[in-house]
């Protein structure tokens, strides 16, 4: 086991370069954090790394493959010193329906499992050697889907995968709350700017019936998100694991 050696807590965001992980690095840098980047891109990692601070490291990797995420949580890891808190934000979404043809389904469904469910499970063994203890933290970004399903057909495989996130975090939960860790899941309806709203292609009547659904008014922002997951990380949050906390203006209930 690893602890810190920095006088700065460290995060490791995964899928981190772009829309709600981007917001998540961002805000954790502001509150003092040393910041750890995974995404599958290199190009896109090094330009935003150098833009939230010239500290942040960086890791290409496709994390559902497992060598892949073992050796770049590995080398976050080494540089970063060991890790305070892990945000399992990578993800990405292709249409199942019901009546999509079967091998055709079973592709995508492979595709969707490995990029949001296994994904958070191979990152999360990963890092788990790494963590703080006590005070370790996993926060796992799921999704509204995972309770209500999707806002239009098509969400067949990515509701599955982000309920076995869920699920996965409650039972990680139980078995690592002895040392100190928590792990919790973070579950945001619609958020703008995002690859899954901002364009999933859901028409732009039906983002105004969502709207006007949502009890505040509004559609949520990646920044609402970064909120609840520094609250999560923080000593604040020591008592809460194994919880799934909605960040969706009331969604569930408009």
């Amino acid at each position: 086991m690893q602890v810190s050696i920095n006088s700065k807590r460290t995060v490791v965001v995964t899928g981190g370069s772009s829309g709600i992980g981007l917001a998540i690095a961002q805000r954790l840098r502001q509150e003092g954090y040393r910041v750890g980047l995974v995404a599958r891109h290199s190009d896109r990692l090094r330009q935003v790394a150098s833009s939230i601070a010239n500290d942040t490291v960086w890791q290409p990797a496709d994390l559902g493959v497992r060598s892949e995420a073992q050796a770049a949580i590995s080398a976050l890891a080494q540089d970063l010193g060991g890790i305070d808190v892990l945000v399992n934000c990578a993800g990405s979404t292709t249409a199942v329906r019901a009546d999509s043809p079967l091998e055709e389904a079973e592709h995508a469904w492979d595709d969707v499992i490995a990029a949001n469910l296994k994904s958070t499970f191979l990152a999360t063994l990963a890092a788990l050697s790494y963590l703080r203890r006590p005070g370790g933290r996993v926060i796992n970004i799921g999704s509204i889907a995972a309770q209500s399903g999707s806002s239009r057909p098509g969400g067949l495989a990515y509701a599955a995968a982000k309920a076995g996130v869920q699920g996965l975090t409650a039972s990680l939960a139980r078995e690592v709350a002895a040392q100190g860790i928590t792990v919790n899941t973070i579950a945001p309806g619609l958020i703008e700017g995002t690859e899954f709203f901002g364009t999933a292609g859901i028409p732009s009547a039906r983002l105004g019936e969502i709207v006007h659904e949502i009890p505040v008014g509004r559609p949520g922002h990646p920044t609402d998100v970064a909120a609840a997951v520094a609250w999560l990380a923080s000593k604040d949050a020591s008592f809460i694991t194994g919880a799934t906390v909605p960040v969706n203006g009331g969604w569930r209930i408009g």
